[in-house]
């Protein structure tokens, strides 16, 4: 006489049924259903973990934009800033301080404003020297 699956089936189906509990209608009750509705929902589960990094890093973004116009530099110009004046702060933080610590962000755009000033000066006078030897 052949095995059936009996008992490891019913906890297969227990599982699975477990596992789309809330779903509505044939999704949570029918077995084929609800198979095809777990499998989807891991594909967006899976695509949407890593779409969730992206929409934050564009909200940091327009965030860290917005302050950094209010002080009077563009976006571009504040990153470039930072990278020159070596602040090690990521985009997260650095918004997080724009909106909850003005202060520390002043701060912060007065060292980016001074190296920013100084790379400046420098590509001015490298230009200078380029336009003398020409």
């Amino acid at each position: 006489m052949r095995a059936r699956k009996g008992a490891a089936r019913r906890q297969a189906k227990n599982r699975l049924f477990k596992a789309v509990k809330g779903f509505v209608g044939g999704r949570g009750r029918l077995l084929k259903s609800a198979k095809e509705t777990l499998l989807r929902a891991g594909m967006f589960a899976f695509r949407d973990r890593r779409a969730k990094k992206r929409d934050f890093r564009r909200l940091w973004i327009i965030r860290l934009s917005a302050a950094a116009e209010m002080r009077g530099l563009k976006y571009s110009r504040l990153v470039h800033g930072l990278k020159l004046a070596n602040v090690g702060l990521d985009r997260k933080s650095l918004s997080e301080l724009a909106i909850h610590d003005s202060e520390t962000f002043d701060a912060i755009v007065a060292k980016v404003r001074a190296a920013l000033e100084k790379a400046d000066a420098e590509l001015k006078a490298r230009q200078q020297q380029q336009v003398k030897t020409a």
